[in-house]
């Protein structure tokens, strides 16, 4: 993987590739009334080039015993997710100036979110298409917006029912999502960026039950650790974190008894720039 970000680098005008690792002890999961310890080690990725920038993300989530992989087992739970956007410069293709007052320019968004886990009972594979206007604001470091619409279908599979009766993959509706994403630097060592989701309901789920929106925030606050130590600007970030996430994948207090659908999650954070 990273030999081929490397050579799709190669041909960017720029580009940033990173490890990261952050972790804490509060995530949750719908249907367990249990807090939940994870570990999450990602691969991002972020280019740029003449006409817009593309974003990948790879995240593989380590749980712990309170969320198992298999009934009975005391190894938790792990999950793949990834995710890719691509935003297209409408400006720069044109070549005019579509800015207006605070707007720097206009884009077109598209991209997927793809999962893969292994756990006790649901065994998520998410798959979503999204794609939608978006407004490229005028501030130090970046800060977009987008309005998308997004596709989304799931196979979950597991040994209890009503999952255990779900049968092939799942269409849900079409639903629109509110999407920002930012990166702003603040003085000479610091930077908060982070990204937020507000997605619309999706219709009825796989079992039959009502979907609500869904909001996911992920924020954080870095230091560049690396540039105080002697090592070049942006190579080593650590900090603190922050995800609220609530109605996680449209499961609701109604849908979940109010188990897990609601997540408060503090974690550190640190990141390592190639």
């Amino acid at each position: 993987m990273l030999a081929l970000i490397a050579g799709i680098s190669q041909a960017a005008d720029w580009s940033d590739v990173a490890i990261d690792w952050s972790g804490g002890e509060r995530f949750r999961e719908p249907y367990n009334s249990s807090e939940i310890h994870k570990n999450i080690l990602s691969l991002t990725w972020v280019s740029g080039y003449r006409y817009g920038t593309q974003f990948f993300d790879l995240d593989v989530l380590k749980s712990d015993h309170s969320d198992p992989a298999s009934p009975g087992s005391r190894n938790g739970a792990v999950e793949t997710y990834a995710t890719y956007r691509y935003t297209l410069d409408l400006g720069k293709v044109a070549d005019r100036d579509l800015g207006f007052g605070p707007v720097r320019g206009l884009g077109l968004t598209g991209g997927f979110d793809w999962n893969m886990k292994h756990d006790v009972d649901y065994n998520s594979r998410k798959r979503m298409l999204v794609l939608g206007p978006s407004l490229l604001w005028n501030v130090p470091g970046h800060f977009n917006t987008a309005v998308l619409m997004a596709w989304e279908s799931n196979a979950p599979h597991g040994p209890y029912p009503p999952i255990s009766e779900v049968q092939g993959r799942y269409y849900y509706k079409a639903h629109p999502m509110l999407a920002m994403d930012w990166g702003i630097p603040l003085g000479a060592h610091w930077s908060f960026e982070g990204y937020a989701n507000y997605i619309a309901a999706k219709g009825i789920n796989e079992i039959g039950q009502a979907t609500g929106p869904e909001t996911d925030v992920d924020m954080r606050l870095l230091l560049d650790a690396g540039e105080l130590l002697g090592a070049r600007k942006h190579r080593f970030l650590a900090g603190v974190e922050y995800q609220y996430w609530r109605n996680k994948f449209g499961n609701t207090r109604i849908g979940t008894d109010g188990q897990g659908y609601v997540a408060n999650t503090p974690m550190l954070r640190m990141e390592y720039h190639f």
